[in-house]
């Protein structure tokens, strides 16, 4: 996409200086003639870049440029980064900051980029909660987060699911994650993971910690997603799967490894549940497309579900 290229002129210009024309198509895999013509455009639409001849040639923001926006504070250049968020945003105290830096960087824009920038906005919402899912009361997001950004310490009382369910705690908060509409924060020592919707109480007495230079958010959260699925499936269920069934997840890479297809089109496979009454209400869903065959207990409990279902509806 034409826009999406000149933008990327613009921020290979700005952060590594000079570039000759053939620097910038190897790095935008496009040819050189295109460069030229993106130049021009760039230069049509009012940014002030210029070009030189020779050896040591090529194309120049002029200086002052990127001053248009210096005006960015901290926290403002912070909330950049969840532009395409608003709603989390605003949860994390950085609403009125997110509204001024766009503000700020759409001022800075060429026409086009400018517009193109607007499509973007007024095509594109994330809602990141399911559909029945409540709104977990989170009062205290906003003094994690600060935490997290500045690495202050934190003493918490927090509720967790097994006694004894309400413990004291000090956390060292690494970073955070919104997950269907769910916070956690991830913090030392360990590190581990708690629902910030679950704190109760919250002290920050204004101790500095050192976070680990090794420490990658991303990769502690898809090792520690593996995990809980690893654990959520414990048991397992025998099923025939009429055909043209889909399954996700998990189910659907068990039906690939232990799925067999008899002559009928059904498939017989083995597949992970997380309990007899979990694998009740998923099967259920599925209709008459899913026989259960073991364990018996599951099998059981779907008859008498759809027994009493056909006296309700006869």
């Amino acid at each position: 996409m034409k826009s999406a290229r000149l933008v990327s002129i613009l921020l290979l210009l700005q952060t590594r200086g000079r570039l000759t024309a053939a620097q910038l198509a190897e790095e935008l895999e496009v040819s050189v003639r295109t460069i030229y013509r993106d130049v021009e455009a760039l230069s049509a639409a009012g940014v002030p870049l210029y070009g030189d001849s020779g050896h040591a040639g090529g194309y120049q923001l002029l200086d002052g440029y990127r001053t248009r926006l210096t005006g960015l504070t901290t926290e403002e250049a912070e909330a950049v980064f969840l532009a395409g968020v608003p709603g989390p945003a605003a949860e994390l105290g950085l609403g009125s900051v997110l509204a001024a830096a766009q503000l700020k960087v759409r001022a800075a824009l060429p026409h086009e980029l400018r517009e193109h920038a607007d499509r973007i906005s007024g095509r594109f919402h994330l809602d990141a909660p399911g559909w029945y899912a409540e709104d977990d009361e989170a009062p205290y997001l906003p003094a994690v987060a600060d935490a997290v950004w500045n690495s202050r310490v934190l003493h918490v009382r927090y509720r967790r699911w097994r006694e004894p369910t309400d413990v004291e705690r000090r956390l060292e908060p690494y970073g955070l994650v919104l997950k269907a509409g769910r916070w956690y924060v991830i913090a030392g020592p360990g590190p581990r993971t708690y629902r910030v919707d679950q704190i109760l109480e919250l002290a920050a007495p204004g101790e500095q910690f050192s976070r680990p230079e090794d420490f990658d958010l991303a990769a502690y959260w898809t090792a520690y997603q593996r995990d809980f699925h690893d654990r959520l499936h414990r048991g397992e269920a025998v099923v025939r799967l009429a055909p043209g069934v889909r399954l996700t997840g998990a189910a659907a890479r068990a039906v690939e490894a232990t799925g067999r297809t008899d002559a009928n089109g059904w498939t017989r496979a083995t597949l992970p549940i997380e309990s007899i009454d979990h694998a009740h209400g998923e099967f259920l869903r599925l209709g008459a497309d899913i026989e259960v065959l073991e364990p018996a207990e599951l099998r059981e409990h779907i008859a008498r579900t759809v027994i009493a279902l056909a006296r309700t509806y006869t």
